[in-house]
This record gives structure tokens, C-alpha cells and sequence, in this order.
């Protein structure tokens, strides 16, 4: 069958021969096993995995231990295949070109049975020349290779030392030398994900035939100049001239909301042209910054930018311009050793409160705009400002960066290397730098992008000796890693976007790093930089066995999904423990430590449906630990904590002005549903962003003045409030641990439901005070605006957020309520 392709005409002038010409080839395609046994119907963008779902070939390569019984998949070579019609006459086209946005990974591309390219990384495009074999009628052919044989061929040729780790641990049934292939390095396998070495085109392919010139990318960059308090903008345009004469032209920039319509002569000479235009942004022209969630709007202009060329030929480009700065703050502080570190977002300094993000599947044809959607309000949904981009995946789609620049989500985005060391042989250099000036042209724009990082843990691995090297071999390892990360990436992400730092590594010392060759000591001395910190075997009740570090990047528990939830409730209040020390660690400096300004737990969500550490589950439903995010990422919070039989209570604030407010702490018995005490401080100034304490007593003070109070028998709540309302979410202190509670009743809780437009409200009702009590609607999607909570009022009112539409008796048939006393 003849399968017609989509024409796009991009952009035209007032002739045809004028016309640039994209020829879409997304769609319907074949693919071929590599000894043919194997044809089947195959779309693209895609991967073979998917496609052979969708023929029911094979199950749900999630379900059971299909990751084992499918692995043949990832070991054979794939083809895939297309026969198309030009809907144009190529012979009157000088340049044909035919243009990868992605390929998975390693291929050679046939055009008419005639080699035009290869590709051998995930991460870049590729666009290669056809004009001379590009006929009305073609057939295309991309055959791939094994990525786990091409991993290990090129392992093999790399004869002169070996590049740890060569295998993933036996227990992630995984495959071997992930570091010699430049595609998502988790799909070979991680702990907390299946190996599923995927192969596809995974991205938009399409023909572009033009006569006189093509406009190969577009970019820009707001630029502050802080000498004379003014901002810029720097566009950046590159084309391929194939004229022999000069293009003579305009560029017209127009920005409406601000008043700006510049015009710019352009002269482009044959061959690849870079165009720099330079729009200087009048000072008394009002400029609204983009902020991070929870500190402002996320205020963007609408910019086009045309090209008007010789010939009636045309280009013109629109996107959203967001102007702020951003700044990484390395710096004495006072009463400490070591260096600050901490981001200013337009002169601000920031808390980033948030977690790290992985590939949301091991097949990305499954991750829609509205999944990314899904998970991104969640993310702001739970009070987050961050996500760091975890350098173990993908750099992701551009959806996922436009929605995080229009929640307001600050985003740390490594460099994809992670847990290994990796080689610098010529081949592999050349594409690592193909890929880097690729991605930082295509992300450099976006505001939410607040920094770069070169890679995950590659530091701390190679200092700290993670794969048992000899130390006389220990310097071609070091010139490796300085070879890759700072006298190549480092200097290409200079070269293209110097409006943002750049980390060599997470964790890092920084500074510190920097002073030392790159390579510190110890990576994570909590008195610099940022710090990863796992710790399965102390109390994580106990806020004492945590790290008092500047920025702590890395830190989590693992826990069951949802079906398990209550019995894995650990994870949630460790990681409740652990982040509200770092947030009441802000304006602190003890024993010449603190001044924290960054939580970030591990993880935010998962790529498959499995134990992990994430907060979120596979497709997007919310753990415990999400909606316990919520409360301990609020704006402000007070925060309970004990130190030698001393009760303390911090308050803790992102707001941006200094607020009146009183502090109330009760008092009750597990066996009642009234306090049996309760006080109220005097009003007080909470400072805005800072870290204070607000209350200190001995606990025994405390109980004496509660009847029948023991530690046992009582738990402890306190919240933010002014004369007439609450300003903080109710936190709470338990006196011991709830397993030894007396006095604690199973109890009965009941739930009336109804609707309220679109939202569904549902009115507890509880026979005595109930620890961690968690409602569920089975697969009903949607989230609570609380769950997991302790209950100790009566009656408590609830709101559910559905996802799909949904009404009362579906949502009272598939309701469920438990509480800790039921599973004790």
C-alpha cells in the first residue's frame, strides 16, 4: 500500500519555487524482525515494544515478569519501513533533506536502498542530506542495532582500561554497559525500574525541500544586565543557505505587550549562517518576571520574529518570551565553615521545596501532554516550587518544559549520565557534544530551567571509589571525567547559554569542587554545595541522624503502591521527619551548620506500577507521602520536634512579607475526642523567609498540665492562626510511637458524600481519635485535598478532586476508609 504523507507547507513567499516544503512522515509505518519472521504494523513516533502490544503479539510487557520473558526484543535488530509518495516535484527542489527530531538509537537509514545516515544517540536530531536520491516514489528503511549488543561490542573495542560499572546488580535482571550507548541510561534497568532496552523512532521524522535557504533553528535568550538594570533580548537563528548570491532581507521582531517592533537588516551568505539580533528593552517599559510557584506570577509575552527574504520567501517564528535571573549563591556565612548554597530567583533568595523527576514510562509513545499534565499539578498541588530532572532518563519532551514554565516549576536539569564512569574516545565525544549544543539550543529559553548539571553521583562514585579502582590507575579516570564533564560540556554550555550556573556534578562541593580539580575529597560535606543522603538502618523518626547540609538534592524511603499503603505508612512520616528538619534548618546555623535551602526528595513518581521511593504512583495517583508533601511544602508551617526531653516548635515561612500571627498547641488522649488541654501564644511576627522558634517546653511541663497525661496516652497538635482563621495546616507530635499508644480505639468512621459542581465533598464522621486515616476509591482517578491525616475532631469535611467524571454511587461503592488501629 502506498501511504501518502502529510504535506506542510512551512512557510511560503509569493512563489512556489520560494516555498520551503515539510513533508511529514509521522504515522503509519512496518516493521521487520531481523531474520523477517516477524512483520507487523508499527506507528511513529513509537517503539517496537509498543507496536507488537498493539498486534497482541505480545502482553503488557509490565505485566508479571514479562521484563525477563520479552528481553529477546531488545536483543534482535529491527527494521522499520515506509513506502511514500512525494506530493511535490523534487526535481525542481535543490536541497532535500530528511530530519530526525529522535531515533532510539543506534541505525542506518536507507533512502531507496541507498545508505543516507546513521545515528547512534538518543538525544539529538539528525537531518541528513537526500536531494540526489530522493525520488515521486520512495521507500525508507531505518535498521536498527541491538542496543545491548552495540553496548557490548563497543565495551569490547574499548581495549585500553575497562569503564565501570560493566553490569547492573544480578537482582535488576538488567543488562550490561549502559555507559557505552548514549540513550535513557535507567532503560538497561535501575533499582527502581525494569530493563526494557527500547527501539524506535521516537520522535517527529519528516522531508524539508527548499531552493533558496532554510531556517535550521530558532532561539533566544532575556538577558538582565545588572550595571544599568536593563533587559535584553538575544536571538539567535541558524540557516542553511544554498543560494549562491546573498539573501538579502528583514527581520522583524514584534512583542506587543511591551511595545517593541524592531526591524533588522539581514544579508545571508551560502552555506550554514548563524543570525544574531539583539532587541534592547526600553527601561520604562514595565516588565512583569516569572516566578516560581508560590512566589508570584508566571507572567510570559508573545514574541514573533519574521524573516522576510529575497525571492517573496518567508520564516516566522512565535513563542513565549518569560524574562527573570537567576543566580547560584557561594558565599561565607557567618558562624560557619564552608560555603553557602543557594538559588535567587530575580534577587530573591528561594527554599526549593520539591522532588526528583524520572521518565513517567519505559516507553515514551505512552507519555501524553495530559499524563505530563496530571503529574505536573501535582506537583504544584503539593505546594513544590522544583523538580530536578534525574540524569538516569530523558532530557523530556518540550511539553513537559512549556508546562513547567507555565506552573511555575523551577527545574534542575542534569545531563543524562548518571551512577557511572563513561569513555572519551573520539566517536563517543563527538556525539556527547552533538548532544549537549542540541539540547541546550532547544531548552535555553525556557524559564524554569534554573541550572545545569553535568551528571548524577559521577563525582561521588569516582572519589569515593564505587567500583574498586586501583589507585595507580585512578588519574586516567580522573582526566576522563574532567575531559567529559567540564572541558567539554561545561565549555559547550557556556558557549551557548550563560544565563544560568552549571554544577559539575549532584552532589557536589561546588566551589569547593571546582578549587579542587573538580574532584572533592568528600562530595558530600554538608558544609558546601548539595548533598544525597539514604540512610535505611537508623530511626528516620529521629531528625538527629539527618544531614544539617546546605541544599539536600537527594533523600528518601521506599513504600508499596496504594493497594499496601497504610502498611508502608514509614515512608511517609520519615520523609515528613526528614524534610521539615531541613526547612526549619534555613536560618539556622548550629555547630557551624544549617542554612538548608533546598528539599528535594527521592522521587516524585514512578515508571512503572511497583515498590519504589515515589510519592506518586504509576499514571499518576497519589500516595500517602504526596499528600503529606502538601502539608510539610505549605508556605508556612510550624514544625515539632524533641531534643533532651524538650519540646520545640519552629515556625517556618516562604512568604515574601512578614505576617501577625499566634501559635496554638492542644493536647489530647488517643481515648478522646476532646483536647484536654490547650494554649494559645501571644501574637508574634513570623519574618518573611526565615526559620524561627516559637515555643519550647519540657515535655513532662507539658503533660503535668494535661490531666492524665503520659506519653503514651497523649499526642500532641499546633497550628498558625490569626484572631479569625487558620494560616497553617495542623501539624502534630507524637510522644512515642503510635504502635505503643493506650487508650487508642479502632475507630468507626463513616462518610456521607455529595456534590458540588465538579468537586465531590465528603463529610467524615468518626467514633474516636484515629491516626493516618486513609480514604480510597479504588481506580476512581482523582486525589483528596487530604488523606493520611490524624483525626481528632468528630466530624472532619473532606474534597475530592475527580479526573474523570464520575457521581455519588460510584464513588460510594468503591469507598474505603482505614486507619492505623485497624492494621495494629
Amino acid at each position: 500500500m502506498l501511504l501518502r504523507p502529510l504535506l506542510l507547507l512551512a512557510l511560503c513567499g509569493a512563489g512556489s519555487a520560494a516555498m520551503v516544503v515539510s513533508v511529514s512522515l509521522r504515522g503509519s509505518w512496518r516493521i521487520r524482525s531481523g531474520n523477517g519472521s516477524l512483520e507487523l504494523p508499527a506507528e511513529v513516533p513509537g517503539c517496537v515494544h509498543s507496536a507488537l502490544f498493539h498486534q497482541r503479539l505480545i502482553q503488557d510487557p509490565y505485566y508479571r515478569f514479562n521484563n525477563l520473558n520479552y528481553r529477546w526484543i531488545a536483543l534482535d535488530n529491527w527494521t522499520y519501513i515506509k513506502k511514500f509518495k512525494i506530493p511535490f516535484d523534487v526535481s525542481k527542489r535543490r536541497k532535500v533533506n530528511l530530519v530526525f527530531e529522535g531515533v532510539d538509537t543506534v541505525t542506518v537509514v536507507l533512502l531507496n536502498n541507498v545508505p543516507v545516515g546513521e545515528t547512534d544517540n538518543t538525544f539529538r536530531s539528525y537531518s541528513f542530506d537526500i536531494t540526489h536520491v530522493v525520488q515521486a516514489v520512495n521507500i525508507i528503511e531505518v535498521h536498527f542495532q541491538s542496543p545491548v549488543i552495540y553496548a557490548d561490542q563497543r565495551s569490547k573495542v574499548h581495549t585500553h582500561y575497562s569503564v565501570p560499572p560493566n553490569c547492573p546488580p544480578r537482582v535488576q535482571d538488567g543488562e550490561c554497559h549502559v555507559n557505552f550507548i548514549r540513550k535513557a541510561q535507567c532503560s538497561f534497568s535501575w533499582d527502581w525500574g525494569p530493563s526494557f532496552p527500547t527501539q524506535g523512532i521516537w520522535k517527529d521524522v519528516r522531508i524539508e525541500a527548499y531552493n533558496i535557504c532554510h531556517l535550521n533553528y530558532f532561539t533566544f535568550t532575556p538577558v538582565y544586565d545588572n550595571n544599568i538594570q536593563e533587559w535584553n533580548l538575544e536571538i539567535e537563528s541558524s540557516f542553511d543557505v544554498i543560494s549562491s548570491k546573498p539573501v538579502l532581507g528583514q527581520a522583524i521582531i514584534a512583542i506587543p505587550e511591551l511595545k517593541i517592533q524592531q526591524t533588522n537588516s539581514v544579508e545571508l551568505h551560502h552555506g550554514e549562517r548563524i543570525v544574531k539580533l539583539f532587541v534592547k528593552i526600553d527601561k520604562s517599559v514595565t516588565i512583569e518576571t516569572w516566578w516560581p510557584h508560590g512566589h508570584g506570577n508566571q507572567t510570559g509575552y508573545n514574541m514573533t520574529v519574521l524573516f522576510k527574504l529575497d525571492g517573496g520567501l518567508s520564516f516566522e517564528k512565535s513563542a513565549k518570551v518569560y524574562f527573570r535571573t537567576v543566580e547560584l549563591i557561594e558565599e561565607p556565612i557567618k558562624g560557619s565553615h564552608g560555603l553557602s548554597f543557594y538559588f535567587k530567583i530575580n534577587g530573591l533568595p528561594i527554599f526549593l521545596k520539591g522532588s526528583n523527576w524520572i521518565p513517567a514510562d519505559s516507553f515514551q509513545d505512552r507519555v501524553t501532554s495530559a499524563l505530563l499534565r496530571l503529574l505536573l499539578q501535582s506537583v504544584v498541588d503539593a505546594n513544590m516550587n522544583v523538580l530536578r530532572v534525574w540524569g538516569g532518563g530523558i532530557y523530556e519532551q518540550d511539553a513537559f518544559y512549556e508546562l513547567c514554565d507555565e506552573l511555575g516549576i523551577m527545574v534542575w536539569q542534569d545531563f543524562m549520565f548518571a551512577c557511572a564512569l563513561y569513555p572519551t574516545d573520539q566517536d563517543f565525544m563527538d556525539s556527547v557534544r552533538a548532544e549537549v549544543a542540541y539540547q541546550v539550543r532547544r531548552l535555553k529559553s525556557h524559564p524554569s530551567i534554573i541550572t545545569w548539571s553535568g551528571n548524577n553521583e559521577n563525582e561521588a562514585a569516582l572519589v569515593l571509589n564505587w567500583y574498586d579502582i586501583q589507585s595507580s590507575h585512578l588519574s586516567t579516570y580522573i582526566d576522563d571525567y574532567v575531559t567529559l564533564y567540564v572541558k567539554n560540556i561545561r565549555r559547550i554550555v557556556f558557549e551557548g547559554d550563560q544565563t544560568r550556573p552549571f554544577i559539575t556534578s549532584s552532589p557536589t562541593n561546588g566551589a569547593k569542587s571546582t578549587a579542587e580539580g573538580w574532584l572533592s575529597e568528600n562530595p558530600y560535606d554538608p558544609n558546601y554545595g548539595d548533598v544525597h543522603f539514604y540512610d535505611y538502618v537508623g530511626d528516620c523518626w529521629n531528625w538527629k541522624i539527618f544531614p544539617k547540609a546546605r541544599f539536600v538534592s537527594e533523600y528518601g524511603y521506599q513504600s508499596w503502591p496504594s493497594f499496601s499503603t497504610l502498611e508502608k505508612v514509614m515512608q511517609a512520616q520519615c520523609v515528613k521527619t526528614e524534610t521539615e528538619f531541613y526547612r526549619r534548618s534555613r536560618s539556622e546555623i548550629a555547630f557551624g551548620e544549617g542554612h538548608t535551602m533546598g528539599a528535594l526528595y527521592w522521587q516524585l513518581n514512578d515508571i512503572w506500577e511497583a515498590p519504589s521511593w515515589s510519592s506518586l504512583e504509576y499514571g499518576g495517583k497519589w500516595k500517602m507521602l504526596h499528600y503529606f508533601a502538601r502539608h510539610f511544602f505549605a508556605p508556612l508551617l510550624p514544625v515539632g520536634f524533641e531534643n533532651e526531653g524538650v519540646f520545640f516548635i519552629y515556625g517556618v515561612s516562604d512568604l515574601h512579607s512578614d505576617h501577625k500571627m499566634m501559635l496554638t498547641v492542644r493536647v489530647h488522649t488517643w481515648s478522646s475526642l476532646e483536647p484536654v488541654c490547650s494554649e494559645t501564644t501571644k501574637p508574634f511576627v513570623m519574618k518573611a523567609g526565615e526559620s524561627a522558634l516559637l515555643y519550647d517546653k519540657p515535655v513532662a511541663e507539658l503533660l503535668r498540665g494535661c490531666t492524665n497525661c503520659t506519653r503514651q496516652s497523649c499526642v500532641v497538635s499546633f497550628y498558625l492562626s490569626t484572631d479569625r482563621e487558620p494560616l497553617s495546616p495542623t501539624n502534630y507530635h507524637f510522644l512515642s510511637s503510635p504502635k505503643e499508644a493506650k487508650g487508642l480505639h479502632k475507630a468507626n468512621i463513616t462518610a456521607t458524600i455529595s456534590q458540588q459542581g465538579d468537586t465531590f465533598v465528603f463529610h467524615l464522621k468518626t467514633s474516636a481519635v484515629a491516626p493516618f486515616v486513609w480514604l480510597d476509591v479504588g481506580s476512581i482517578p482523582g486525589r483528596f485535598s487530604d488523606n493520611g491525616f490524624l483525626m481528632t475532631e468528630k466530624t472532619r469535611t473532606v474534597f475530592f478532586y475527580p479526573w474523570k467524571p464520575t457521581n455519588e454511587s460510584e464513588l460510594e461503592r468503591a469507598f474505603h476508609v482505614t486507619s492505623l488501629a485497624d492494621i495494629y
